[in-house]
C-alpha cells in the first residue's frame, strides 16, 4: 500500500521530534486573522498573529505575524523577517516597508487610522514570517521581569529556538525554499542567525529545510567602520566642501569614530562637520528634518547622542513618545501605527494577550538604551556563508546616511570575491531604479536610487521588482 503525500512529509519532521530532548515543547498559540480594524472588509491575504514561547520554562515569548504567499504557498519562498533597530517592531516592516498593508496618510482627527492595500507587497510571491525580537519588542514579553534578552547572542538564541519551533508547528512548509532577511541592525544578526540554522541543520538540531540563503537591506556590519564612511558619503553627496573633506582626511586620519581626545585639530574640524550637516536627515538626505519632541529630559538627550557616535542604536529616527511632529514628516506616518496598535479593538482582533504589553512601541528606546552589543563585526559570517555557496541580496538607499551604500560596498569588495556581472543600471517601468553589481560568491548588490533608510519605506515599486526578480533567479 502506498504512502500517503503527507505522511511522507511528516516522517522526517516526526523522527526529528522524537530524537530531540524532552524540554522541546510543541507549543501553537496562533490565529488566523480575517479582519483588521481600520481595514475595510476582509482582508484579501492569509495572515495569522499569534506567540511562541522560548527559553527552558518559556518565560520569554514571541510575538509574529505571518502572512502567506498570494501566489503558491505551498511551493513559494519562505522568509523569516527581522527589523532592526535593536527594539523595532516586526508590524513596522510589515506595514511601512515589505508587507501587504500600509496606512492612508491622512491628518490624525482621534479616530483609528485607516489601513489601505500594498499592491507591491513582497507577500505576493513569498511567505513571511515577522517576528518582534528581541523581547520587548512590539508585542513580545517576558513572563518574568527578571528575564534580560536584551543582547545580541540571547537575542540569537532566542530566534533559533523561536523557528524551530515555528518549523514545527508549520510542517506544511518544511520543503518550501528558505530565506533569512532582515534590515539596518539585523545586519548584526542575519548573518549569524543563517549561521545558526545552517550549522543546526548539518547537527540536525533543527529540521532539515531546504535552506538558500539571506536577504540584508541598509545592512549596519560594522560599528568601527560605518562612521568613517558617512564623510566621504556627505562629501560625494555635496554636504560638505573639498577643503573641509581634505582637513577631515588630514586631521582625523580616515578615523571618526573613536577620535583621540587629544587630537585638537581633529577635534575642531569634526566639530564644524557636525555643524555642516546639521538639519540634514540621516535616514534620507533630501527629507524634511522634522522637529521631535522637545520635553525629553537632558540626561535622555546625551544618551542618544553617544549612541549615535557608537553608531550602534539605528533605526530610532523618531521619537515614539512625543506628539505627533508637522503633516509630511515621515515620522508622522510612523506615529500612526502607535495609535493604531494600542486601540483596544486592534488588541483584540490580533489576539495579544491582555496585561502583556502595556503600551506598544514601534520602536523601543528603553530596550535601546539597556541592548548590549555581542557582534562589533557581522563580516565573518558572510566570509564563512560565502564560502559555502549561500546566495545573498544585499541592498541599500543611496540616499541613506545612516548606514551609506559606500560602507557595503567597502566590506562587499573585501571579501575578495571576482565580479561577475559588472556595474550597471536596473530598470523598471523603463526608468533606472538603482545600480546592481553581482560576485561570483551569488551575491548581488543593488542601490535604490532616491531611496533611503530602509529602502522599501520610499521605493515600495521598485525594491519589490528587485525582490522577486532575484528570488526567482532572474538578473536585476
Amino acid at each position: 500500500m502506498a504512502t500517503p503525500p503527507l505522511l511522507l512529509l511528516l516522517l522526517p519532521l516526526l523522527l526529528f521530534f522524537l530524537l530531540q530532548p524532552c524540554t522541546l515543547q510543541l507549543v501553537l498559540s496562533a490565529s488566523i486573522v480575517n479582519y483588521l480594524p481600520g481595514f475595510q472588509g476582509p482582508l484579501p491575504f492569509h495572515l495569522e498573529a499569534g506567540y511562541i514561547g522560548v527559553g527552558e520554562s518559556e518565560d520569554a515569548q514571541l510575538f509574529y505575524y505571518f502572512v502567506k504567499s498570494e501566489r503558491r504557498p505551498d511551493k513559494d519562498p519562505l522568509l523569516l523577517w527581522l527589523t532592526g533597530g535593536p527594539g523595532c517592531s516586526a508590524w513596522s516592516g510589515l506595514v511601512y516597508e515589505i508587507g501587504p498593508l500600509n496606512y492612508k496618510i491622512e491628518k490624525y482627527n482621534g479616530s483609528l487610522p485607516k489601513l489601505i492595500l500594498n499592491h507591491y507587497s513582497w507577500t505576493k510571491v513569498s511567505n513571511i514570517i515577522f517576528v518582534d525580537s528581541p523581547v520587548g519588542t512590539g508585542f513580545s514579553y517576558s513572563k518574568t521581569s527578571s528575564v534580560n534578552h536584551w543582547n545580541d547572542f540571547k537575542q540569537l538564541d532566542d530566534l533559533f529556538q523561536f523557528f524551530k519551533k515555528w518549523l514545527i508547528n508549520y510542517p506544511e512548509f518544511i520543503s518550501n525554499p528558505v530565506y533569512i532577511a532582515g534590515d539596518s541592525y539585523a545586519g548584526m544578526i542575519v548573518p549569524a542567525l543563517f549561521q545558526l540554522i545552517s550549522n543546526g541543520i548539518k547537527e540536525s538540531t533543527i529540521p532539515s529545510i531546504t535552506l538558500k540563503g539571506y536577504i540584508l537591506g541598509n545592512p549596519l556590519t560594522d560599528h568601527s567602520t560605518n562612521q568613517n564612511y558617512k564623510i566621504p558619503f556627505t562629501h560625494g553627496m555635496a554636504l560638505i566642501s573639498d577643503e573641509l573633506y581634505k582637513s577631515l582626511e588630514n586631521n582625523c586620519r580616515g578615523e571618526h569614530k573613536n577620535i583621540d581626545p587629544n587630537n585638537t585639530k581633529c577635534l575642531k574640524t569634526f566639530q564644524y562637520y557636525q555643524k555642516c550637516i546639521a538639519g540634514i536627515h540621516e535616514n534620507h538626505i533630501l527629507e524634511l528634518d522634522c522637529p521631535r519632541d522637545r520635553s525629553l529630559k537632558p540626561h535622555k538627550i546625551r544618551r542618544w547622542f553617544n549612541q549615535m557616535n557608537s553608531q550602534v542604536f539605528l533605526l530610532f529616527d523618531d521619537d515614539d513618545d512625543s506628539p505627533f511632529p508637522p503633516f509630511g514628516c515621515r515620522n508622522y506616518d510612523h506615529q500612526l501605527s502607535r495609535y493604531w496598535a494600542n486601540n483596544g479593538d486592534v488588541r483584540k482582533a490580533l489576539h495579544i494577550r491582555k496585561g502583556s504589553i502595556h503600551e506598544w512601541l514601534r520602536c523601543n528606546h528603553d530596550l535601546g538604551d539597556q541592548y548590549k552589543v555581542d557582534i562589533v563585526s557581522s563580516f565573518q559570517y558572510h566570509v564563512n556563508l560565502s564560502a559555502k555557496g549561500y546566495r545573498s541580496l544585499i541592498y541599500s538607499g543611496d540616499h541613506d546616511m545612516t548606514v551609506p551604500f559606500l560602507a557595503t560596498q567597502a566590506w562587499i569588495k573585501s571579501l575578495n570575491y571576482s565580479i561577475v556581472d559588472e556595474w550597471r543600471s536596473w530598470i523598471v517601468e523603463d526608468q533606472v531604479a538603482g545600480f546592481t553589481r553581482s560576485y561570483s560568491n551569488q551575491m548581488t548588490f543593488a542601490t535604490v536610487k532616491g531611496a533611503g533608510h530602509t529602502a522599501p519605506q520610499y521605493k515600495q515599486k521598485e525594491c519589490f521588482a528587485m525582490f522577486q526578480r532575484w528570488i526567482n533567479g532572474k538578473p536585476l
